[in-house]
């Protein structure tokens, strides 16, 4: 008897945002109004990106967020891919803080938009940016607030409901960040 295959999992989060990057030219890129308004702003993201300049890619791709929020709707697909662009270089920049609100912002408005996928990929990314914070009582903070969100996802019908497993597992870091900050914490004085 033949064992099921199983379809690897479609890449979600930061790793479908570097495949972007990292893929083909988006001015070959095939889309809408706005991927033919965005097409060489990213080409030059993508360009500084690729050769490490990443102080110059956040300050590109800032600009080009806000320019296109003034063209397109906040909530035009090419501006939230723009928005999910910026929490991905904020974590190559070394700003796992930034990265991890805009992440967040980002789930909120798909979920809005029902969109569960997107949701969830932008879940996926920010709970890689929530790993990088290092100072316990910030991840305890945050990670409420990723826990929460994606605790309500897991209630709607998608991805987040059938991968229940990396949910356990942040939650199992909660548990990791609580005891790091009891143990960081100066002893009460009487």
């Amino acid at each position: 008897m033949s064992r099921p295959t199983r379809e690897p999992a479609p890449a979600r989060g930061f790793d479908a945002v570097a495949e972007a990057v990292l893929g083909e030219d988006p001015r070959t890129a095939t889309g809408g109004t706005g991927a033919v308004l965005l097409a060489e702003p990213l080409a030059r993201i993508n360009e500084a990106v690729k050769e490490g300049r990443i102080d110059e890619a956040a300050t590109l791709t800032e600009r080009t967020v806000a320019q296109t929020s003034g063209t397109l709707d906040p909530d035009h697909p090419e501006v939230l891919r723009l928005r999910e662009l910026t929490a991905y270089i904020a974590y190559l920049a070394g700003d796992p803080l930034r990265s991890l609100r805009l992440c967040l912002d980002l789930a909120r408005i798909h979920r809005r938009h029902r969109d569960a996928e997107a949701a969830y990929g932008d879940i996926q990314s920010a709970a890689t940016a929530w790993r990088a914070v290092r100072d316990p009582e910030q991840g305890l903070r945050l990670g409420r607030d990723l826990i929460g969100l994606w605790t309500e996802l897991t209630t709607e019908a998608g991805p987040a409901a059938d991968d229940m497993d990396q949910l356990r597992s942040a939650r199992a870091r909660m548990g990791r960040l609580a005891e790091r900050a009891r143990n960081a914490a100066p002893p009460a004085t009487s």
